[in-house]
């Protein structure tokens, strides 16, 4: 099916002859002339030069300071900005079709398709958040450590954990439940039993999930703080990373006590309270504030070619018209009284939680709907931070060194000596302009090129068979209830 669906098959085919050279050296590069973005709390390097050996930086510096090796060949980027590469902590993947959503799709196929469309827009890592069967995750992982697949987004992922029939939403479920890609507790002692046989396939980050959905599944229950509590603990004894999925004020302020490692979400619905802030000044837990999957969709305001280039236009006709596999329209109206009290929440919260501590991560929930997919999606964060009151040099911390922090790899995040040669060219300067992040010239992974004219070709014309396998799953497409599980 992923290969009638999205050409994946034939492409990972006809692109593995090279997936071995890119991740080897094909000499010394010095790139000279650019504005060096960090990507951390460092001033930029105003026209700077590095060296490329073996996938890594080997000197950086103001150009005149690096000497360039015998026989290196020369790039002159005089004019183009250089930053890291993204990194994104939270997303779903493997699961989207662009004209289906379906645990059918799932396979390595369409996993490296998406981690593909995660680079093509300078994404250099990416995290799958609870949604994977931990086998399937570690082979996969284990085989493009391996240099078997065409270069993408590094793939990192968390084990799920939920109470019995909860967690995911009504379609996420649907891929999960089939593949029981999440571990079901219902007590403190399940809790820990499962973290202990988690950590022994040496996983090291899990996510759970708390709350119940408004309880628009029925029945469907929340995980009480008795059995998250005892799940950090266990967690953290195992030198493990833990993520909550907490939507509403007092889960947050419950999973934040509790010790949670990296907080999921924004509180939208409401306006956040003195004592979550005093919480999480006291724990200052990292945050995916994971905001953008909520907005309107960008195509829904006219042409937008840094989102059409990869999507076909069947499927870009669908998001204008809200054919997606979501239950709210991709193009509801702003003037809608739920949106607006939504920004109206988001506006005055998420200066809080800034203020409080709480250090954001990028991350995009990515992979549940194609009017927020993969690439475009963490660009359109990244502009979401500074509309509601990061500086742009800020915003490119939260999406460049700090997650790896949580992901916990120190061979990426800035430009530095020793550090993977994992960087953008852009047109633009992004300091003065955050959306300059999507004046992409080129993206390098591991100091080789990656092909993003092969890539956006494929992407543009992946769907074939459309209206069959529409129909197919439009047919299949029911809501979660816990009976059904």
């Amino acid at each position: 099916m992923c290969c009638r669906l999205l050409g994946s098959c034939i492409v990972a085919v006809s692109l593995g002859s090279i997936a071995g050279s890119a991740q080897t050296n094909v000499g010394v590069v010095i790139y000279e002339g650019a504005r060096l973005i960090v990507g951390d709390a460092s001033a930029p390097v105003e026209n700077g030069s590095f060296v490329v050996r073996n996938g890594h930086i080997a000197a950086i510096g103001s150009k005149g300071s690096i000497q360039a090796p015998a026989g290196a060949a020369h790039v002159d980027l005089t004019g183009k900005t250089v930053m890291p590469t993204l990194n994104n902590v939270h997303l779903h993947i493997g699961y989207e079709g662009f004209v289906s959503w379906s645990v059918e799709n799932h396979s390595p196929e369409n996993v490296l398709d998406h981690l593909e469309r995660e680079a093509f827009y300078g994404v250099g890592t990416a995290m799958a958040m609870g949604d994977q069967p931990v086998g399937f995750a570690s082979q996969f992982q284990q085989d493009q450590q391996a240099g078997k697949f065409p270069p993408a987004a590094r793939f990192f992922f968390a084990a799920g954990m939920a109470p019995p029939g909860g967690g995911p939403d009504a379609l996420l479920i649907q891929g999960t439940t089939a593949l029981h890609a999440v571990y079901e507790v219902s007590t403190a002692d399940e809790a820990v039993a499962a973290i202990r046989k988690i950590s022994a396939m040496k996983i090291r980050e899990v996510k759970f999930w708390v709350d119940n959905r408004d309880n628009t599944r029925g029945s469907m229950k929340k995980m009480p703080p008795e059995v998250y509590s005892a799940l950090i603990a266990e967690a953290h004894r195992h030198g493990m990373i833990v993520h909550a999925h907490a939507t509403n004020l007092q889960d947050q302020k419950g999973v934040v006590k509790a010790g949670v490692d990296v907080l999921v979400h924004t509180v939208a619905n409401e306006k956040i309270d003195d004592e979550l802030v005093a919480i999480l000044r006291e724990k200052r837990p990292y945050w995916a504030p994971v905001m953008g999957l909520g907005d309107r969709s960008e195509l829904c305001d006219g042409d937008n070619p840094f989102i059409q280039q990869v999507l076909p236009d069947s499927v870009i006709a669908d998001i204008r018209a809200g054919k997606t596999w979501l239950p709210s329209s991709p193009c509801a109206a702003p003037a809608n009284t739920q949106f607006t009290r939504r920004e109206e929440n988001l506006s005055y919260n998420f200066p809080k939680y800034i203020a409080a501590g709480a250090r954001i991560v990028l991350g995009t929930d990515a992979g549940v709907s194609a009017k927020y997919s993969y690439g475009f999606a963490e660009h359109h964060e990244i502009g979401m931070y500074v509309r509601l009151g990061l500086t742009p040099a800020e915003a490119i911390i939260a999406s460049t060194s700090r997650p790896t922090e949580v992901l916990r790899i120190g061979d990426t995040g800035t430009l530095a000596k020793g550090k993977r040669a994992d960087f953008i060219v852009l047109n633009a300067n992004p300091l003065e302009n955050i959306r300059n992040t999507r004046e992409i010239d080129s993206v390098y992974l591991s100091g080789a090129r990656i092909d993003r004219e092969a890539l956006r070709a494929k992407f543009k014309q992946a769907v074939v068979d459309r209206d069959a396998t529409q129909a197919k799953h439009k047919k299949d497409y029911v809501p979660h209830t816990p009976s059904s599980r």
